[in-house]
């Protein structure tokens, strides 16, 4: 890879991880108060509703068709990817 490459890479996964971590903390104080089956179930509403929005309500311009259907692909594989890391954690 070149050094561009690279620092394009480090970029993404450096995004990655801190949307993930300030998702992970708004999570869990938002359904701390309840149980297991109740956390579980927000984080699965929380997925089906983002994976549809990105889906019906992304539109990118200048962009093609097979760029498009890429990128919802690859942004609803991330959210599915993030929200089933999310674990209960009663503390």
């Amino acid at each position: 890879m070149t050094n561009q490459a690279n620092e394009l890479q480090a970029i993404n996964t450096a995004w990655q991880i801190a949307i993930q971590e300030i998702l992970r903390m708004v999570v869990r104080d938002l359904y701390k108060s309840g149980d297991e089956a109740s956390f579980n179930a927000h984080i699965k509403r929380i997925e089906e509703a983002a994976v549809d929005s990105i889906y019906t309500g992304l539109m990118l311009r200048g962009t093609d068709e097979w760029t498009e259907v890429l990128v919802k692909e690859k942004a609803s594989n991330f959210v599915t990817t993030l929200l089933t890391s999310f674990t209960y954690d009663k503390a």
